[in-house]
């Protein structure tokens, strides 16, 4: 079901026909890098924060690590992620297949600038085993992003 509301989202953008699903799991971005032969850091992370009661998703480079004190700055509260059992319900994707498309209607979506050393990134694409592969340009394009942010160490 995820993976079909990312699908169609990504239709939106003609970018669909990019999607990979694959044979093993990619819900980590050790698994990600590992199904999808490329580097880690390549893989389009996609954390899911509460921020006063707002969901919102961030796409991170896939080896970078959130900076609080960053977050904080950015976001004028402290990083609180959205428990396990509540991202499906809250996002609309689940753990392993959260994604920046296709998310719940008031979900706002960010890009950090970890992003924008990379050529091409594959962010999941609303599943634990499927990614989409896209240059930046059309991860903005698709994404439907807000604005770039600065919260990785």
């Amino acid at each position: 079901m995820s993976l079909e509301k990312a699908r169609e989202h990504l239709k939106k953008h003609k970018l669909d026909k990019n999607i990979i699903v694959l044979d093993e799991s990619s819900a980590t971005v050790s698994d990600a890098a590992h199904a999808l032969k490329c580097q880690e850091e390549e893989i389009g992370k996609t954390l899911s924060f509460l921020v006063k009661e707002q969901p919102i998703v961030v796409v991170v480079a896939g080896d970078a690590k959130i900076d609080n004190k960053k977050f904080k700055k950015e976001f004028k509260i402290k990083s609180s992620m959205i428990p396990f059992d509540d991202v499906e319900k809250l996002i609309g994707h689940g753990v392993g297949g959260v994604c920046p498309f296709g998310v719940n209607e008031g979900v706002e979506v960010y890009l950090d600038v970890s992003l924008k050393k990379l050529k091409i990134v594959y962010p999941a694409s609303g599943s634990s085993n499927s990614a989409v592969k896209l240059t930046l340009k059309e991860l903005e394009e698709a994404s439907e992003y807000l604005r770039w942010v600065d919260i990785c160490k």
